[in-house]
């Protein structure tokens, strides 16, 4: 017959294997629980998640959780999806139906001209094609920007030259720093970094076109490439009017333009497409400007992917 003393050691030894036991049960539960979550989350990067039921546990409700945020996340994505495929839809609407019509404003306004006509009939002829050339580029650049935005026209960086793409936007502006009487000077250099050549090409011709723009006669207007670790700066730097600190937050905005050059032409969206092509590219953007002293905008660029 067992003494109390060694009733007491079972009991004692029973339930030290019950805890043991219960330890050991709560872990496999909560390492289930683990992988079920890592599975769902899996599913989810990989665009196929799908609903399942789980008890209501104290550990399922972590789970459920996670099942209903994720299930909310994916019905958000697909409305996106959704919602991308309409814009690109609207955006092609939008650049066919206009194309036509302003091609025809234009290629009038060019017949009415070759006419002989009244000088003050002429002077109007001329003022509809300015025009209509000014929205023809407006409605292009617009539909680019809203291409870029969506992701729709997407960049594909790869590692380039930059001495040969800047050398190819410093050539299509010859004429117009010829007639300006501005110098335009490409500063050579051997370094190598990571861009889309056509995307990127157009992002300095933005900088470009702006310095020359706003650089009186004389002037100049210097490319310089520098090399860090992991970036390649492109630095353009004119002489021409600047601005003040105040303006160098609004100036990547959409259609801002300073009081002081309305009478220049310009949209005000060059620079913020500029800065949606470079960020596409992993880069980013800098300006440093003084009034009447010139201006230096600063293209990173990454040297890796």
């Amino acid at each position: 017959m067992l003494d109390g003393k060694s009733l007491l050691l079972i009991v004692l030894g029973f339930a030290a294997i019950g805890a043991i036991a219960a330890l050991f049960w709560q872990r496999w539960q909560f390492r289930q629980t683990m992988n079920r979550l890592l599975h769902m989350l899996d599913s989810a990067i990989e665009g196929n998640f799908k609903e399942e039921s789980y008890d209501e546990s104290l550990y399922s409700a972590v789970e459920n959780k996670m099942r209903d945020y994720l299930s909310a996340t994916e019905v958000s994505n697909r409305s996106i999806a959704v919602e991308k495929d309409e814009i690109k839809q609207l955006i092609a609407d939008i650049s066919h139906q206009t194309k036509t019509p302003i091609a025809n404003l234009l290629l009038y306004g060019q017949l009415l001209a070759e006419q002989e006509l009244p000088e003050e009939s002429r002077r109007f002829i001329g003022e509809m094609n300015k025009q209509g050339e000014k929205l023809n580029f407006l409605i292009a650049a617009l539909v680019k920007l809203s291409r870029l935005e969506t992701g729709i026209l997407a960049v594909h960086p790869e590692q380039h030259n930059i001495q040969r793409m800047l050398e190819e936007v410093a050539a299509q502006f010859h004429p117009e720093v010829q007639r300006k009487n501005i110098q335009l000077q490409v500063d050579p250099t051997k370094e190598q970094a990571i861009f889309d050549p056509k995307w990127t090409a157009e992002a300095i011709a933005n900088l470009v076109d702006n310095a020359i723009k706003y650089t009186p006669s004389g002037g100049k207007i210097q490319i310089t490439v520098y090399a860090y670790e992991l970036f390649c700066r492109i630095d353009i730097a004119d002489t021409g009017i600047g601005f003040s600190e105040s303006e160098q937050a609004k100036i990547f905005t959409r259609f801002y333009r300073s009081a002081k050059v309305a009478q220049v032409e310009g949209l005000g969206i060059g620079l913020y497409i500029t800065r949606q092509i470079i960020a596409a590219q992993n880069g980013y953007m800098k300006v440093s400007s003084t009034p009447g002293q010139g201006s230096v905008f600063s293209v990173f660029l990454p040297r890796s992917s």
